[in-house]
């Protein structure tokens, strides 16, 4: 006898378990999802993401002291015509830090070329001008005669060398990952603010409300003197 309450109790139970779904997606705020879509489209046209732009900043600041070094070690060797006459037009590859410099240009015209106006999302540039520093860095300090020429022997490598694959870092790192989750976000909004205006209707408009014309005060009490008058 209490099969019957039992299976209205078990298809009951089955019916609230279903409806926390139901409740999650009319709780979607149509509004805010569109917000949401709304800001991102507007970073789209605005430009570069703010991570990417980060990035492109410390590209150009690697080329900046890069440059600042080589500058004031022209001054220290005596002065920086006459340095700079012996480095670039008499170049020696094992005494002069002008190829360093170079290099640091080969770096920033890619990179940004790359990832600020192309506006790559992959890693294959960022791996091949740290693949070409590391190299050229190595062999220059191995074969090169920099060691001897005092501190700056020692510090434009070094420099160098980590700024190349610090860059290399923050692109891996923080640049495509972060721009590839805010990608997936925008996506499972776009499809949630979809549902939610499925499940969701317009408001309506003023033009689908109907007021029935207000009656003439006193028009009741004529109608039914015209019966009294028409009753014999």
């Amino acid at each position: 006898m209490n099969r019957v309450p039992a299976d209205a109790e078990n298809a009951h139970s089955s019916s609230l378990e279903s409806c926390p779904s139901l409740r999650d997606v009319h709780s979607i705020n149509p509004t805010q999802l569109m917000a949401r879509i709304e800001s991102y489209e507007g970073r789209e046209k605005k430009g570069i993401s703010d991570v990417r732009r980060t990035f492109c900043l410390f590209v150009t600041f690697d080329l900046l002291f890069i440059t600042l070094l080589w500058i004031i070690e022209l001054n220290v060797k005596g002065g920086i015509e006459t340095t700079l006459e012996k480095e670039v037009l008499h170049y020696d590859y094992s005494s002069s830090y002008f190829d360093i410099f170079l290099l640091a240009v080969f770096r920033f015209k890619v990179l940004i070329l790359a990832y600020a106006m192309c506006r790559l999302r992959h890693w294959w540039a960022i791996a091949f001008t740290t693949a070409v520093t590391s190299a050229f860095l190595l062999a220059k300090v191995i074969i090169s005669q920099l060691f001897s020429q005092g501190a700056f022997g020692y510090v434009l490598p070094i420099i160098s060398f980590i700024l190349a694959w610090i860059e290399t870092w923050f692109l891996d790192f923080k640049v495509l990952p972060q721009e590839a989750e805010e990608e997936n976000r925008f996506l499972i909004a776009q499809d949630a603010s979809e549902r939610a205006a499925l499940l969701h209707p317009g408001v309506l408009s003023d033009g689908q409300f109907y007021s029935p014309p207000e009656s003439v005060a006193g028009s009741d009490e004529d109608s039914e003197e015209k019966q009294d008058s028409e009753k014999p």
